[in-house]
């Protein structure tokens, strides 16, 4: 219900008609047009244009002999696609309906084409006629540190296009962390073994490029939804750029560092692959055998016990992968419907980062050390200082993606200046303690930590002019929340 909503059409101030039911809720009708589905139509183009790159460097490498780098290629093209058909056929439960040319073309990896075009016939066949809605979706909306309860009406094309968008989304991070981000590493590989850059090389790797970042941006906002999915949530273009901008660097920044290392250490470069991938992969299980839990019932009911280990098994290589190249911004409870935990952790965030950025460190100082002749006319130090400086941009654009630009900041306990406030005060000594509960009055209003998750949160009353104090709120619990923050820290 929470992704349906997430998906809905912004109400403009011209088609807004609201009205207050018994029980509080505001009630939000919009007449407004539906948006079309462009995120459906541009992760079918990157589908696409990925695939027929791939073709034509693979007929290229055969035409050469480059039967090594034909076969990876072929390989990082077709285990993708196989895995993107299989996801829309879950999502959209297409076994148990009888639907034979969309199956065939399944079996042909045609399957995003023909659900690109089937959503594009339900967007232009909407607005013909005026249908009743089909369900209602309930949020609160967070506008200025308060919490307003709404409700929208959902129609049949609506609740159709929002399910093909959320089936490409999914679709997106599996293209861009199983297939465009190993494809980027394999031909950056190729190019600098073969000292020579090909077109249809370089127009493969921008492609991917452009999958990864896109494919990147799409799993941030998806674990931002999920783990918030009873708000409904707006991203301003600030959000959007900084997240850009900490995706791209993070992941360009490893894919560099991955094949420098691979170019000098080639066969030490699989066990580094093995350990990321087993630790992260291993990881979530490890969790539910220690909690002693049972497997979630939320993937299909009519699965059995064997069924569902295998989607998890699926859903967690997707986990394993995508922490190798970038934080994941979500861990993984096998116990949960969600099957994720929905508490903000900053301790797993600030080991990983550091682990990621002491992992990278060491590669780049081995290849130093067991560089090719390739890059005799490179300065190699200067290469190693910007892959580092460039990391340690991407984890200022983070921080600065959760200090200002998160949807939900203010629901944090914590935050990123509350963490980095008393990491500096606990330094200072118990002369320090003293005064860290007479807070400036700005800090109150600057920063993000408004609402505390185990209390319930203060509505705005739609009759009431007046908003709720929350300063003197805040001012009531400082000397609670310095405590708490001192023992998070």
């Amino acid at each position: 219900m929470c992704e349906v909503a997430a998906e809905e059409r912004e109400i403009t101030d011209m088609d807004r008609c609201s009205s207050v039911v018994d029980n509080g809720v505001i009630l939000m009708v919009n007449h407004s047009r539906i948006r079309p589905p462009l995120s459906v139509v541009l992760a079918t183009v990157l589908y696409c244009a990925e695939f027929v790159c791939a073709a034509v460097l693979s007929a290229m490498y055969r035409k050469t002999d480059d039967v090594v780098w034909m076969g990876y290629t072929i390989a990082l093209v077709l285990l993708p696609a196989v895995l993107i058909q299989l996801a829309l056929t879950f999502i959209h439960r297409d076994l148990g309906r009888d639907r034979p040319l969309v199956l065939f073309l399944h079996l042909l990896l045609l399957g995003p084409v023909i659900r690109c075009f089937d959503a594009l016939v339900v967007y232009f066949k909407a607005g013909k006629k005026e249908e009743p809605y089909l369900t209602i979706s309930r949020k609160i909306s967070l506008k200025k540190g308060q919490g307003m309860p709404m409700e929208w009406e959902i129609g049949r094309t609506e609740r159709t296009l929002a399910m093909h968008r959320n089936a490409f989304k999914r679709t997106t991070v599996i293209q861009a962390f199983l297939g465009s981000t190993p494809q980027l590493t394999l031909q950056l590989y190729t190019t600098i073994q073969e000292k020579y850059v090909l077109p249809a090389r370089l127009t493969l790797m921008i492609i991917t490029l452009i999958s990864i970042t896109y494919g990147a941006l799409v799993c941030s906002v998806l674990a931002i939804q999920i783990r918030f999915d009873e708000y409904k949530l707006w991203l301003r273009p600030a959000a959007y750029l900084c997240m850009i901008v900490w995706r791209g660097l993070e992941i360009a920044t490893r894919i560099i560092a991955l094949v420098l290392f691979s170019t000098a250490l080639t066969h030490w470069v699989v066990l580094v692959v093995l350990i990321n991938l087993l630790f992260f992969f291993f990881l979530p299980w490890c969790r539910f055998w220690a909690s002693k839990g049972s497997l979630t019932e939320a993937v299909d009911k009519n699965f059995s016990k064997l069924g569902t280990v295998v989607v998890l098994c699926m859903f967690t290589l997707l986990y394993a992968c995508i922490n190798m190249f970038c934080w994941s911004a979500v861990l993984l409870d096998l116990t949960q419907d969600e099957l994720i935990e929905k508490k903000q952790r900053w301790d797993l965030l600030a080991m990983y980062y550091c682990g990621r950025f002491v992992e990278n460190f060491f590669l780049i100082t081995l290849w130093y050390f067991f560089k090719s002749d390739f890059y005799e006319y490179v300065c190699a130090p200067l290469l190693a200082v910007q892959l580092l400086i460039c990391y340690s941009l991407a984890v200022l654009f983070m921080l600065f993606f959760y200090q200002f630009c998160h949807p939900c900041r203010r629901l944090f306990k914590h935050n990123i200046h509350d963490c980095l406030h008393c990491v500096c005060c606990q330094r200072g000594g118990d002369g320090e303690r003293g005064r860290r509960g007479k807070l400036p009055s700005s800090y109150s209003t600057a920063g993000t930590m408004v609402l505390v998750p185990e209390e319930p949160l203060e509505l705005l009353d739609p009759q009431n002019s007046q908003a709720p104090d929350f300063t003197s709120q805040l001012g009531e619990r400082e000397t609670a929340i310095v405590d708490d923050m001192m023992e998070a820290a």
